[in-house]
């Protein structure tokens, strides 16, 4: 199993920027493709962001923060990371972090197998 816990939201203005983190522990982090998603009231948990295994692997963005954002990893520090920049009121939601067993890119839901319990982002206007 992995157990990932998230941190690194808050309250910040529009325009301004969040740097995500997802800590990993358990079993070889390195075999595990990495995810973002967010929640936001009321509505359905969306993908954001996903990274392959390998640290400087392939990555893939949602549409709606593509040129905003940058996933990254660590694989020596069992990290990933979610880099948010020019933040907009629609991107308050609260943020997961996820894991699976994976050669390649996750960019849905339901092909993770482990999550974190989030981090809450609020972007004011």
């Amino acid at each position: 199993q992995v157990q990932l816990v998230e941190s690194g939201g808050g309250l910040v203005q529009a325009g301004g920027s969040l740097r995500l983190s997802c800590a990993a522990s358990g079993r070889t982090f390195s075999s595990y493709a990495m995810g973002w998603f967010r929640q936001a009231p009321g509505k359905e948990r969306e993908f954001v962001a996903a990274i392959s295994r390998r640290t400087g692997g392939s990555t893939r963005y949602a549409d709606s923060v593509k040129g905003r954002s940058a996933i990254s990893r660590d694989n020596a520090k069992n990290t990933v990371h979610l880099q948010m920049n020019s933040l907009k009121p629609e991107d308050t939601a609260v943020y997961y972090c996820a894991a699976v067993e994976s050669l390649g890119v996750v960019a849905y839901g339901l092909g993770y197998d482990y999550w974190g319990q989030g981090t809450q982002v609020a972007v004011s206007s």
